[in-house]
């Protein structure tokens, strides 16, 4: 198997290459944000992507958006940002996972594994639709993400589930669904990450923005009506003191 490691510091990046190389891995690593995007016209990104945020060249998450528009493979954003809405923000850009420094090479080796078994039906030529980004200049501070309402103009489609953003239609079986604002950003923003737990915390940040100060039991009923309007609980599943996740449903 192989790993795009994007990582400007050398000395992290060669111990992480040991340790990747140990368990079979075969490691590519490059240092810049600009040699990541790159590989797309030469040698490819291979079965996943480490992907360090804060790169000396660009954003790491205008890369991460940039990949995702590029192809379907796998990204772990690898970084020293703990900051939430740096991790919302990430994965609603197009990261599959997001670890913090410093971490044990075990907890990423499972993390990558589990990435790649979440992935594995992703079709290897499409690129997974990803938030509007605007990127800031380097050094500055990234924008706050983009309203959930407006994702992008990639249609998602899971099984029986088509969300066209354009048009902010949502179709089940061909036919529309009628959702509110909320609901409407809240399947965007959860069906944009398909088997992603979203903390109850992130949802009320992004959806009902950061300011919000109102009871969370308003996303547990947007929750429900969505389960009821999708007719099946099982597009949306609850973990337990956690949050919530979309689980595509391909069955009739």
């Amino acid at each position: 198997m192989r790993v795009l490691l994007v990582e400007d510091d050398a000395e992290v990046a060669d111990a992480l290459t040991e340790g990747l190389q140990q368990y079979g891995w075969i490691v590519d690593h490059v240092a810049t944000g600009g040699e990541a995007l790159s590989r797309v016209e030469t040698a490819g990104y291979g079965d996943i992507v480490l992907l360090d945020l804060n790169l000396p060249d660009m954003d790491g998450l205008e890369v991460c958006r940039g990949l995702r528009a590029a192809c379907a493979v796998p990204i772990i954003a690898v970084t020293a940002r703990s900051d939430e809405m740096d991790k919302v923000l990430g994965l609603r850009l197009g990261a599959d996972d997001y670890i913090v420094k410093p971490y044990r090479l075990q907890e990423l080796l499972a993390r990558m594994a589990a990435v790649m078994r979440r992935t594995a039906t992703r079709p290897a030529a499409a690129p997974v639709a990803a938030a509007p980004y605007a990127a800031a200049p380097h050094g500055a501070a990234a924008p706050g993400p983009a309203a959930p309402a407006e994702p992008g103009e990639h249609v998602l489609s899971h099984g029986r589930l088509t969300i066209d953003p354009a048009r902010r239609a949502v179709l089940l079986d061909g036919s529309p669904v009628t959702l509110t604002r909320k609901e409407y950003e809240l399947l965007v923003l959860l069906a944009g990450a398909p088997g992603r737990v979203f903390l109850r915390e992130q949802l009320l940040d992004t959806v009902w923005d950061q300011q919000w100060a109102g009871s969370s039991r308003t996303l547990d009923t947007h929750v429900a009506t969505l389960r009821r309007k999708l007719g099946s609980t099982q597009w949306i599943r609850t973990t337990r003191g956690v949050g919530f996740s979309f689980q595509p449903q391909s069955g009739t």
